[in-house]
């Protein structure tokens, strides 16, 4: 039993001390300008129609804030004020507290990105995977959850009474008279590539020596 352990952890040693390859170095320098790129786009857009608003509301939003569509950002007021009736609390940025640090974040993923370049051992690859990893689940399920504190914090004295609701996070949902349609957008398809460019930069140089 302990001969196999002892050979596992020398197998693993020699696996993240691989060098990463020319080849390798390029992905990653590619998925560090996509994780940069994506702060400038939309990472989720929210689509609501309904009757009376038959061009629908739009709602996106970004690592940084939410954006209202239409003009000036007109829609996310509608949104709002159509909130009210239900008693559902405004949408506002305030609540999402991960946006005054996933900049940051991002940033510290670059970093890491870069380092890995520089240093190049596999190494830097498996602990970036892995941050990045947790990353990106902690933000998708902190999402969710303020979807769903949204729907289930309803003013009990609200002109109109609905049953509490989660609005969807991918897909299409009815939530009273509206529709609702809650898919991702470019920001978060360059961090799916970006994850991708990583993994295969780690794929590339599996096969190199140990030094």
């Amino acid at each position: 039993m302990v001969q196999q352990v002892s050979t596992f952890l020398r197998r693993e040693f020699r696996f993240l001390h691989k060098p990463l390859n020319p080849w390798s170095r390029l992905l990653l320098l590619a998925a560090a300008v996509t994780i940069a790129a994506s702060i400038f786009f939309p990472l989720w857009k929210m689509h609501l129609v309904a009757p009376q608003y038959s061009d629908g509301l739009d709602l996106y939003i970004f690592s940084y804030k939410i954006q209202g569509g239409g003009l000036n950002g007109q829609h996310l007021n509608e949104i709002n004020g159509l909130n009210h009736y239900i008693g559902m609390k405004p949408i506002q940025e305030a609540d999402f507290l991960e946006m005054r640090w996933m900049p940051f974040v991002f940033g510290l993923i670059i970093l890491m990105t870069l380092r890995s370049v520089v240093f190049g051992e596999m190494s830097n690859v498996v602990d970036l995977f892995a941050i990045y990893s947790y990353f990106g689940s902690f933000s998708i399920a902190s999402f969710w959850y303020r979807l769903y504190t949204y729907g289930h914090s309803l003013d009990p004295h609200a002109p109109v009474h609905i049953k509490a609701f989660t609005p969807r996070l991918i897909g299409v949902e009815q939530i009273a008279n509206f529709r609702e349609h809650s898919f991702p957008q470019a920001g978060a398809y360059l961090l799916c590539l970006s994850v991708l460019l990583i993994v295969l930069a780690g794929w590339f140089s599996r096969k190199e020596q140990s030094a």
